[in-house]
Formats: structure tokens, sequence, C-alpha cells
């Protein structure tokens, strides 16, 4: 079980939907976070991507010398970048990290961003550029002049001289919902990761993926992206979920949806679809699984919410479907870390089991009953 945390390079805070004990962005912040993630066992790092983010490559790179055994997943947007500098820039983090470089392909889901950075195609239409991308991409990284004349990418004699330090190179992540996204996950991925939706809506689709994967000779990984309030006590892990959306009042909330309804993100609408967009009440959507963050964030709106073995028990759920990895994070991300890791950890096995195959020893401890 591979366990990925967040850093937050779009701002952290206490609350959502305010300025209210809002954290500037600094690197001494994102600093902080990256080495207790390092320190507590978490494999690797998500870092977002977009107009509101710091540069999520530049933050990485400055993070490997902070850092020793943490993971960057960063993100590559197909069309944005030609496919041959994308290639050279992931193979020269990789050798300069040591090999600590994971991608999270993105198509992108807000037109008007889109926009902005000077893209102008259709949801379909993207999806075009990242197969014919990642076609591309592997050849690229087989060593050789590639020359190929695509509807949306064309190259000719491009070559990537120096490898990256994984063959063929870093592990592809990728997240997507609607069927064109499932199709291009199953022919070129190495990990198809869901948003943290009820257990019966990620086997939907984690069954999708197998069956067109299986359809290509190919097997994939996958993994589930989620956001974790975990307490001791269950009544205190709800308080602290719903104090999050405490300074969330009716305008935000309203302003939030608007901006999010411009979408044409199918996993996007999923999470729509779960909160309902107006209220902070009737939000718990499965078992310990509460939609409300959906209410201001983008991206991942859903957490779950409980006591450490409940956090642990919904975990597993998921790894019985076939999810191997898991991408955490909470509010504020820092402290969180560290909950998240002293209370949840233990009581994973197949953490458990990873940790001491590795002979390694983490803040987190291990109870004897897993010894």
């Amino acid at each position: 079980m591979d366990i990925l945390w967040f850093i937050p390079g779009h701002g952290d805070s206490r609350f959502l939907g305010t300025q209210i004990s809002r954290r500037a962005t600094t690197h001494a912040y994102l600093e902080q976070v990256a080495i207790a993630a390092d320190a507590l066992g978490y494999t690797g790092a998500l870092l977002p991507t977009g107009q509101g983010c710091e540069d999520s490559w530049m933050v990485a790179s400055s993070l490997i010398p902070v850092t020793k055994k943490l993971k960057f997943l960063i993100a590559v947007r197909p069309g944005s970048l030609s496919v041959t500098l994308a290639a050279r820039m992931a193979a020269t983090f990789d050798r300069l990290s040591g090999g600590r470089l994971l991608l999270n392909i993105i198509t992108g889901g807000d037109p008007v961003e889109l926009a902005g950075d000077g893209m102008f195609l259709s949801h379909d239409e993207r999806y075009e550029v990242t197969d014919e991308f990642l076609d591309t991409w592997r050849k690229l990284f087989e060593g050789q002049p590639v020359t190929t004349e695509g509807k949306h990418v064309a190259i000719r004699g491009g070559q990537l001289l120096l490898p990256p330090v994984q063959r063929p190179y870093p592990p592809l992540y990728f997240g997507g919902s609607s069927p064109k996204a499932l199709e291009v996950a199953a022919k070129h991925v190495d990990l198809y990761l869901s948003l943290g939706e009820p257990p019966h809506m990620v086997k939907e689709k984690f069954d999708a993926v197998r069956r067109h994967a299986e359809s290509f000779g190919r097997k994939i990984r996958f993994g589930v992206r989620l956001h974790v309030i975990v307490r001791e006590r269950e009544e205190d892990a709800w308080a602290a979920a719903h104090d999050l959306l405490r300074y969330a009042d009716n305008e935000a909330i309203a302003k939030s949806q608007a901006m999010l309804a411009r979408f044409d993100s199918v996993g996007q609408q999923r999470m729509a679809g779960l909160h309902g967009g107006g209220s902070k009440d009737d939000l718990v959507i499965s078992p310990n699984l509460w939609s409300g963050i959906g209410l201001i964030n983008k991206g991942i709106g859903t957490a779950l919410v409980g006591n450490p073995d409940q956090v642990a028990e919904r975990l597993q759920e998921y790894a019985d479907l076939g999810a191997d990895t898991f991408i955490l994070s909470s509010y504020p991300h820092l402290e969180e870390a560290y909950r998240v890791a002293e209370l949840v950890f233990p009581r994973l096995p197949a953490w458990v089991n990873r940790v001491q195959s590795a002979d390694e020893v983490f803040h987190a401890p291990i109870p004897s009953t897993w010894q």
C-alpha cells in the first residue's frame, strides 16, 4: 500500500470559503509539510496545478534537497507543453531526485482557465491530444529518434538523449470519469486514480478500466484520492468536519458552485452530484464519507470522517476493490499529516507490512497487535 500526502501549493487554512486563518504559501511552510510527510512514511506527495497554484514543477524541484524518500506527483498537461519538452523535464527531475518523480496526466476541466493558457479544444478533443501525446511519449523514452504526424501532436526527429532513473519512464497517474478518459487510462497509464466516491461508484469505474485494459493486453493499478478527517472519537471528527465550513456562508457556497458549473469535467460533475450544491445538511453519502468540502473546493470534494478504526475500515473497502494507492489530505496539511499517520497508518495491515519488510521506523507507532 502506497499512501501519498498533499503539498498545498494553492494555500492552506483551518477553514474553507474564507480568508480567516489563511496561511501564506511560503517556501518555508511547504518545506515543513514535505519534511513531515517524508519523515512520517508517506511514499509521496501530490502537488496541485492551475492558475491559482504555485507552479508544481518549481515547488517540487525546490523540495528535492530537503527530503530523502518522498516522491513528487507532478502534473503534465498534454497540449500545454510540447511532448519532447515535457519528456526532458521529467527525465531531468527524475535523475536529479534519484528516481522520485511520479507524473499526473491532466487533461483539464475548466474551459475558462484552459482558454487563458491558449487551449480552445473541446472535452473529447483534449482526450485525443492526451492519447497522441502519450503514444509519442512512450516512443521518446525508448531512446530513438521519433517522427510522428498526428492530428494534434506532430514532431520530426524528436529524441530524448538523457534517460530517467525509472525505466522506461516515471509512473503515469491519471484520473477521469468520462468514457474517453477511461479508455485513455486503460491504454496508456500505470495507475488509474478515482476521486473519493462511494465504493459502489468507484467499483464501476475500476471494472470499466480493467475491461478496457484487457482489450489492450494490459494490467493497470488503481488509486483513490480522498480528504481524511480523523479524531480519536467519532463525534470529534464530525465536529472538526463541520468546523471546516464554519465561515462558508450561502454567498460563498453559491459563488463557488457558479464557478464550478462552468467545468466540463465529468469527474467534477460527479462530485457536484454528491452534495447537491446548496446546503450544508445531508452531506453523508456513504458510511463515514462526507461531501461537504465539495461545496467550496474544486477537485476532490469528499472526506472520510471518523475515528481511526472507521477510517481504516473505509480505506480497506477501497483496497478490497483493487486500490493499492491512496492520496490523502486534510486541513491544515501540516498538523493533519501527523494526525493521519499517527492514528490511521498503524491500523492498515498493508502499510504495516510494507514498513516492516523495509525495516523502516517512522514516527507513527505500530501496535503490538500488528507485530
